[in-house]
């Protein structure tokens, strides 16, 4: 399975490449877009043990890059990705925005011994990680669908991908850019991959939001949640990732990890490292159930598709075998 997996900035990414890693991925060197040097590719390869023929769909062949943060920035990398891998002939078979973000309603936080630093996430709103949600804790193989209120470090899969602020100010209030006749605020990911995800990472499903500024009183994450009754987290890149995946015909994941509670910015209740050792070990989890979960569907076997993930695999495990990949 080829994925490309998007990120806002370098520690959200360097989390994820982390996870793969430790499933057992071999990792090449980062290369930039041809055409495009500001964006550059992480390349993990992670292979089938012990199968007849390593370079099955089973096998995970992951791009990973750091788009910038926002739908813009976000939309931008991703097209020009995916333009790049259908160039080469080597097109992904899904997308995944992945980061950290603010979490609805997220319980409060343990005094923390340290105040952690701000920036690393898509700009202070944090993801879900792998952890508990609601009351209790969910488990790996567990899934638990729209607590009450989300853990800090909980991980959300979003069974939908949904630009909460894309449309105008009315006399009435808000009113989406669809009830002005355009276009489209709403991607749904593949109910099967919602799933699986959820079911490998503990993690729990509901909307997750995409805007353009970020959350920062409780009046506005009010607004949210009455006009998104189903939103778990917010963050500010998924929109953009779903519409440029959309775009090529791509299936399209968003997995966050939180970081924050949506609302007022408490940077003293921030848990960005947190966040992202959750984002770390839901990729580790990522990296078999997701290719799994493709093949099991009956996602195409053939062996073009096989011959496109070949090429890559063999790169990157080139790159590592020669000491090129880091360490």
């Amino acid at each position: 399975m080829r994925a490309l997996i998007v990120t806002a900035v370098p520690a959200e990414r360097d989390a994820v490449v982390r996870g793969i890693r430790d499933a057992g991925a071999f990792e090449g060197v980062e290369r930039a877009l041809p055409g495009a040097p500001g964006y550059a590719r992480h390349r993990l390869a992670l292979p089938v043990t012990g199968a007849s023929d390593a370079l099955t769909l089973e096998a995970l062949d992951a791009d990973v890059l750091a788009a910038g943060v926002g739908p813009a920035a976000s939309a931008a990398a991703t097209g020009s990705a995916l333009a790049t891998a259908t160039a080469d002939g080597l097109p992904y078979d899904l997308v995944i925005s992945a980061g950290i973000g603010g979490g609805f309603g997220v319980a409060p936080a343990i005094p923390p011994a340290r105040t952690e630093s701000a920036g690393t996430g898509s700009a202070g709103t944090g993801s879900t990680g792998a952890g508990s949600a609601g009351t209790g804790s969910v488990g790996a193989g567990q899934v638990a669908a729209r607590p009450v209120g989300l853990a800090l470090a909980a991980v959300v899969v979003a069974d939908a991908i949904v630009a909460a602020d894309l449309g105008a100010e009315t006399p009435d209030g808000f009113a989406a850019v669809t009830d002005l006749g355009f276009g489209t605020i709403r991607h749904l990911p593949p109910t099967h991959l919602v799933r699986a995800a959820a079911e490998a990472t503990g993690g729990v499903r509901g909307s997750v939001l995409t805007v353009s500024t970020v959350t920062g009183s409780a009046e506005r994450a009010a607004e949210l949640m009455a006009r998104h009754p189903g939103a778990l987290a917010e963050a500010m890149e998924g929109f953009g990732v779903a519409e440029a995946a959309t775009a090529y015909g791509v299936p399209v994941l968003e997995i966050r990890t939180v970081s924050n509670a949506v609302g007022p910015r408490d940077r003293a209740a921030w848990r960005i490292d947190a966040a992202l050792a959750a984002l770390t070990a839901a990729f580790d989890a990522l990296a078999r159930a997701l290719p799994r979960a493709m093949a099991e569907n009956g996602a195409p076997t053939d062996p073009a598709g096989t011959a496109r993930g070949s090429s890559a695999l063999h790169e990157a495990a080139s790159d590592a075998a020669a000491g090129d990949g880091p360490a």
